[in-house]
C-alpha cells in the first residue's frame, strides 16, 4: 500500500510539471520589429542593452506552440 502511494504521488507530480509548460506568447524586438514565440510569461516590456521586447497580440496566451505559430501569423505588426 506505502508502495502505491509513492507510485501515485510521483505519478501527479510528473504530470504536474507536464501541464506547467503550456504557455507560450508573442513577442516583438522594437529594433527589428521581427516577432517571436517565447515559453515563459514575458513582463509587458523587458529591455535589455541592445533591444526592447514587447508582447503583442493583446498579450493571448496560447497552450501550444503551434498554436502561437498559427496566432503570430495573424497578428497584423508580425505579418511580413
Amino acid at each position: 500500500m506505502k508502495k502505491f502511494l509513492i507510485s501515485a504521488a510521483a505519478a501527479a507530480i510528473m504530470t504536474g510539471a507536464a501541464y506547467a509548460q503550456t504557455e507560450f506568447y508573442v513577442v516583438q524586438d522594437t529594433s527589428t520589429k521581427i516577432c517571436t514565440i517565447v515559453d515563459k510569461k514575458p513582463t509587458t516590456t523587458t529591455t535589455t542593452t541592445t533591444t526592447t521586447t514587447v508582447v503583442v497580440g493583446d498579450g493571448k496566451v496560447f497552450k501550444t506552440r503551434t498554436k502561437a505559430e498559427a496566432g503570430m501569423k495573424t497578428i497584423k505588426v508580425c505579418a511580413h
